[in-house]
């Protein structure tokens, strides 16, 4: 959290952006839900996945939980059962709903969901106006950073849901980007040395982004974008997926007991490869990265390729050198696109990158008092990193010091990878 922002928060210019911020990702999730149907809202297509009314609810229930029973005078619940229905994981809150039968949940409604989202929208906008203490305004920030977070898992879940359906059906007819030939991949060589990972906190952080440290990085070459879709089919008649010495141990165990053969969503019709996309069943683009890919096949492309995935390290420092822009949830394409820029390219949006990297704490890190600890210090075991952003991640959410993390098998997020290298010799100059 900047620095500053203790000295800014009961300004009337402090709490009037605010108010706007506050609004304007609150009016973000509706629009995103109101594109469902109603029943589309209340399903669940899997125990990874949440139903949209649920992800309504719980960010609701999030600024309602750490912000107004806590800090808002005379506040009072919505509704006491909705405790209960819609805590995430949060030990310390109390029991909860199980997860994987949050698609059981038709009561409430999805109309009393929207009217305790205005019944907390109404009391939220009343606790900023009334100016922040330095604690408040960083629960608020963190609470506008979560349901931005929750947009993104909005589109993602829907998008497992519909691709159940055997209709393909739409859900937004999105706005196509011109598709170009992809760049020809070139390797960017870095010259590593002893670097600073993660945020000094001077921006609204997570607190798994620090804290800032030392780290010793090894020459070594990236990749100047990610796979593409073409590249990987390369790979899939090769019989990637039958050659056991290019997997993990993991890895192959998923990949046969799940029967992967191909990118989810991808399916063959008439000898042509089609992929679902949030606009329907489409012929996949060749140029455009490859899409909800698990880290187990990224790991195994890389070994096909005599390569590896890069380490977080490596991809924070390459990524420290350009500016945050690419094909996010704003454009509205809701797809991996294309690229024709040369040089390190598609950093950002686009595809999440696996890393090699595991979850797990920085040097230093500390884990926050009381249940918003719970927020990220519990899960720091079992699970890969991930980087830059998505073509559904908001633009204004990313950073490089941005740590995503999900299971090496999971690959319903917008999941992609580029490769790394060691340096072949050491370089002169630092990159």
């Amino acid at each position: 959290m900047n620095q500053d922002i203790g000295n800014l928060h009961s300004s009337k210019d402090t709490k009037t952006k605010l108010s706007v911020t506050y609004k304007k990702i609150r009016s973000q999730t509706k629009l995103l839900a109101n594109r469902l149907t109603l029943e589309d809202q209340c399903v669940q297509s899997m125990p990874n996945a949440s139903p949209t009314k649920w992800h309504s609810a719980h960010t609701t229930w999030f600024f309602e939980t750490f912000i107004l029973k806590i800090h808002a005078k005379e506040y009072e619940e919505y509704n006491k059962h909705f405790n209960f229905l819609f805590n995430s994981y949060y030990e310390q809150i109390g029991a909860r709903h199980s997860r994987d039968a949050r698609g059981v949940l038709t009561r409430p409604s999805n109309q009393e969901v929207l009217d305790y989202r205005d019944y907390v929208d109404s009391e939220m906008t009343k606790f900023i106006s009334a100016g922040l203490t330095t604690e408040q305004l960083e629960l608020v920030t963190l609470g506008i950073n979560h349901e931005q977070q929750y947009q993104e898992l909005i589109l993602t879940d829907i998008k497992h849901l519909l691709s159940c359906n055997p209709t393909n059906p739409i859900y937004f007819f999105s706005n196509p980007k011109e598709t170009f030939p992809s760049s020809d991949l070139e390797w960017i060589e870095f010259s590593g040395g002893l670097i600073n990972v993660g945020s000094n906190g001077e921006e609204f952080i997570f607190d798994n982004e620090g804290p800032r440290h030392k780290h010793w990085l090894a020459p070594y070459q990236l990749a100047s974008r990610p796979i593409t879709n073409g590249e990987f089919l390369k790979f899939i008649n090769d019989g990637g997926y039958q050659r056991p010495e290019l997997w993990l141990s993991d890895g192959w165990a998923a990949a046969k007991n799940l029967d992967w053969q191909s990118p989810l969503y991808w399916e063959k019709i008439d000898g042509t490869w089609n992929a679902f996309t949030l606009a329907g069943l489409k012929p996949i683009i060749s140029d455009a990265p490859v899409c909800h890919v698990s880290h187990f096949e990224a790991d195994a492309y890389a070994r096909w390729t005599g390569n590896r995935l890069p380490t977080e390290a490596e991809w924070e420092h390459a990524a420290r050198t350009k500016k945050i822009e690419g094909n996010f949830v704003e454009s509205e394409a809701y797809e991996p696109c294309s690229t024709q820029t040369n040089g390190l390219s598609q950093l950002y949006g686009d595809v999440w990158e696996w890393t090699t990297s595991p979850y797990v704490p920085y040097p230093g890190f500390k884990t926050a008092e009381g249940a918003v600890g719970e927020y990220n210090g519990k899960f720091m075991s079992g699970q890969m990193v991930l980087r830059g952003g998505s073509c559904v991640t908001p633009q204004n959410h990313i950073r490089c010091t941005y740590r995503n993390f999900f299971y090496p098998q999971d690959r319903w997020q917008f999941s992609g990878f580029r490769l790394a290298k060691d340096a072949e010799t050491q370089m002169n100059k630092t990159s």
